[in-house]
């Protein structure tokens, strides 16, 4: 055993020498989407505070799962990080076996912004609004709606929605926003769910997608004519999508604490939560405990057993 004291005096130790090299920011979804923007402006804040390259790569696949998964098992000497949403880790059946059985072996940091969700209908989908969506389902044929992967937030979206249509909604699963974002574009499927970001914006605006609700506590000001899933009706897929940082599960507590501090202090940028409230992100930041409680709390509410 070690001596009274010892193992607080070690953590403190590797906290002090931390840093060591480089960090490894891995974002749990394919470049170009509005989570790879985040990750690379929050990267960029957080070098130049730690005066340490961090490097920004993607793991894509299983709506994040795929990332966290490989988290767990990196070295928790918090050299490597992953960005993701919260919604592998409190699914069911998530496909990195469990999300409680990945949450034991992860440590949230900190939450960084919530993200709202739209859905939107392609050149494919006949006529506008909501009602378009669910008389759509409603064919012979159905529906083909696109996703980000199966769990996601946008993928219960859909399960939401289908429960109430009265048709027949294929899911369409990508491993992430950016081929989604281009099949859209091609008319391949005639829903998605995807984020607001800049892109999604140019889109709607040109006429290239059409906004027929968005997940979110209020309508956004950047889409004011659009209502929320709430207003029309399908409260259960009102939902955002929360995202934030991870570290393997045993990194020292105290380097932990130092992780958490630092990210908080670069989320107050004044130009990096400009940004992110740009695309209609909420900036949130606050304790890994919040971070965590507020993980538990979705698990809960999805049936998952507590940790």
């Amino acid at each position: 055993l070690l001596p009274a004291g010892l193992g607080a005096v070690t953590g403190l130790s590797a906290a002090a020498d931390w840093p060591t090299g480089p960090l490894q920011l891995v974002v749990a979804y394919p470049p170009g989407g509005v989570s790879d923007a985040a990750a690379r402006a929050l990267a960029e804040r957080l070098s130049a505070r730690m005066n340490v390259p961090v490097l920004v790569t993607h793991r894509a696949g299983a709506g994040g799962a795929l990332a966290l998964a490989a988290l767990a098992r990196a070295a928790p000497d918090g050299h490597t990080l992953c960005f993701s949403a919260i919604s592998p880790l409190t699914t069911p059946d998530s496909q990195a076996g469990g999300g409680a059985a990945l949450r034991a072996q992860l440590a949230p940091v900190m939450s960084v912004m919530a993200t709202p969700v739209l859905v939107a209908g392609t050149t494919a989908l006949p006529g506008e609004g909501f009602e378009a969506l669910l008389a759509a389902a409603r064919r012979p044929q159905g529906l083909r709606w696109a996703t980000s992967g199966p769990q996601t937030v946008g993928h219960r979206v859909l399960e939401a929605v289908e429960a109430v249509a009265g048709g027949r909604i294929t899911h369409v699963p990508y491993k992430g926003g950016g081929q989604q974002l281009t099949d859209a574009l091609g008319a391949q499927f005639e829903v998605l769910s995807t984020n607001v970001g800049p892109l999604q914006l140019g889109h709607l605006r040109s006429g290239r997608l059409k906004a027929l609700a968005v997940g979110a506590p209020a309508r956004l000001p950047v889409l004011p004519e659009v209502p929320t899933l709430a207003e029309l009706g399908v409260p259960r897929a009102n939902l955002v999508s929360l995202f934030g940082i991870f570290a393997p599960g045993r990194t020292p507590p105290a380097v932990l604490g130092r992780l958490n501090a630092e990210l908080n202090a670069a989320l107050q940028s004044a130009d990096l939560r400009a940004a992110l409230q740009a695309a209609d992100n909420l900036p949130t930041g606050g304790s890994a405990e919040d971070f965590g409680r507020r993980i538990e709390e979705e698990a809960r509410a999805r049936g998952q057993p507590q940790r």
